[in-house]
């Protein structure tokens, strides 16, 4: 699991990289920045990708103004650096009510 102290630091310190694929997704589906850091500041680490590369990522979880979201981020822990990789609402085709777990697939 990723370090959540280095994260909010970096929420804090506004050193975040926002990669354009998030970007992309966040303006097609109307998600702000806000709500982006609202969840990594408040949500949960649902999953964990230590094996990402560059840097080991994670998905969270967490509902800001009644809409729940995903983000899957990356941490440079070295230089407590947050990369905002993709943004999306989880959808029950892909997740279980709870919206942590993943369905499987048939």
């Amino acid at each position: 699991m990723l370090d959540l102290g280095i994260v909010r630091l970096a929420l804090r310190s506004d050193a975040v990289v926002w990669r354009k694929h998030a970007l992309e997704r966040m303006l097609g589906r109307d998600i702000s920045r806000t709500e982006v850091r609202g969840v990594l500041l408040h949500g949960e680490q649902i999953a964990d990708y230590p094996d990402e590369f560059p840097f080991p990522a994670g998905l969270f979880l967490g509902t800001v103004l009644g809409r729940t979201l995903h983000v899957v981020a990356g941490l440079d822990s070295r230089n407590a650096t947050i990369y905002i990789i993709s943004v999306y609402e989880p959808d029950l085709d892909h997740f279980e009510a709870d919206h942590r777990t993943r369905r499987r697939r048939r």
